[in-house]
């Protein structure tokens, strides 16, 4: 995933605690990422989602080989046959 803007700024509540805040270039429908915050989530003890909107310049947002939706669903199927027992 693409980080377009991360911030950090201390919670006021203890030495050493921030928020984050982050861009990224992508939508919440893309598997990549899906798969991105479901991760923050596991591992943060808050995630705040403020949206997902249209890139304001309209270019379409490049995607690196293995990375994307389809790359994502052929994974996640080859996984469901190894856990099946098809080792192929």
């Amino acid at each position: 995933v693409n980080l377009t803007f991360i911030q950090s700024r201390p919670t006021g509540a203890e030495l050493g605690s921030y928020h984050f805040l982050i861009d990224v270039e992508g939508h919440i429908s893309d598997a990549r990422i899906g798969d991105a915050l479901m991760g923050l989530k596991r591992i943060c003890e808050d995630v705040r989602f403020l949206g997902s909107y249209p890139r304001a310049d309209k270019y379409a947002t490049e995607i690196i080989r293995g990375r994307s939706d389809k790359d994502f669903a052929d994974a996640s199927s080859w996984l469901t046959a190894v856990r099946n027992g098809n080792l192929t």
